[in-house]
């Protein structure tokens, strides 16, 4: 009986380490492609458009940038390093 709980863990903890490195690949390839998407965005001479930027900008402008990065998260789903870089770039 305990070899079957010792070899059931063992098959467990192999799928999870398998689901891992796949996701850690799934996150490469995307942040590969967005890489290049910006790159082309930026050639082109394009601005991804920002939902309810005149909010974030008024916030800004105030000095509340924790709400402003707050807003931007919300508005855009972005994490909070991200959302960090780009109020600072619309300060």
């Amino acid at each position: 009986m305990d070899i079957a709980i010792l070899f059931c863990t063992c098959v467990v903890a192999l799928g999870v380490a398998s689901i891992q490195t796949q996701l850690t690949r799934s996150d490469r390839r995307v942040a590969r492609v967005e890489r290049k998407l910006d790159a082309v965005m930026r050639h082109l001479g394009l601005e991804e458009e920002v939902p309810r930027k005149d909010e974030i900008l008024t916030l800004v402008r105030d000095g509340k940038q924790v709400q402003a990065i707050k807003l931007y998260r919300e508005a855009t789903g972005a994490g909070l390093v991200e959302a960090k870089q780009a109020v600072d770039a619309m300060s």
